[in-house]
This record gives structure tokens, sequence and C-alpha cells, in this order.
């Protein structure tokens, strides 16, 4: 049996089509047997908060099309990636400083904060992604 691959998503953009295409891979990645790591940080942060009012902002055609539409969003794939696929997705610990999240204040499927040294080591050898 081949050696899963693993992926580390880089998560930093707030915009609509960035956080689809990072859940997107990272859902396709864990339901296909991939060890997949998610690091938010920055402006997606705020995204991955319980009752975020504002929706991301979309950046072109595609991504008001994709406001349109009603398939899977990028909240839905990512927890899909962590109940289905057992991705492990984790705010950055400065970021979460810096906004002043608390543990309550994150969606139940985002982990516990992780630092920028701990996942550059974690991701060593690994394919790694950033939106």
């Amino acid at each position: 049996m081949p050696m899963a691959n693993r992926i580390s998503i880089v998560v930093v953009s707030g915009s609509l089509e960035r956080l689809q295409m990072a859940a997107m891979v990272a859902s396709v990645g864990a339901v296909s047997g991939d060890e997949v790591t998610v690091f938010l940080s920055m402006n997606a942060l705020r995204h991955f908060t319980r009752g975020t009012g504002e929706p991301p902002a979309a950046e072109g055609p595609f991504g008001r099309s994709l406001q349109e539409k009603k398939g899977p969003g990028y909240r839905q794939l990512f927890q899909s990636a962590a109940e289905l696929g057992d991705a492990k997705i984790h705010p950055c610990s400065m970021a979460v400083d810096v906004l002043g999240v608390g543990p309550g204040d994150l969606e139940p499927w985002v982990r516990e904060p992780l630092g920028l040294t701990r996942f550059l080591s974690d991701a060593h050898g690994a394919q790694v992604w950033t939106f």
C-alpha cells in the first residue's frame, strides 16, 4: 500500500476564492487518506470564529458566482476534512493573540493554537500550499 502524502496548508487570505480553494485541497486530501495540516492566520482566521457575521469578500467574478451557488462552502469543506478525514486545522498562535480570540470563539473542529515554528517543523518534507 502506498504511503499517504503529507499536505500542509497555510491560509492567510480572507478572500472567498482563496478560502474555498484551500478548503477544497484540505477536504480532498483528507478524505483521500492524506495527512493534512492546516494553519489559519492573519486575515483568514476571523472567518473561523463562531457567529462570524461578515462573509469573506469575493476577489472577482468567479467568487461572486460562487456566492450565488448552493454548493458546499469553505467552512463545510474544512469541517468535513476535519471530521471525515481527520485533517488537523490549527489557528496561528500569534494571530490568536493579536485578534484576541479565545478558545471558545473558534469553530469546534479547529484545534488548539500552533506556533509558526512548530508548523514549519512539522511541514518538513510535506507538500506545502499557501492561500
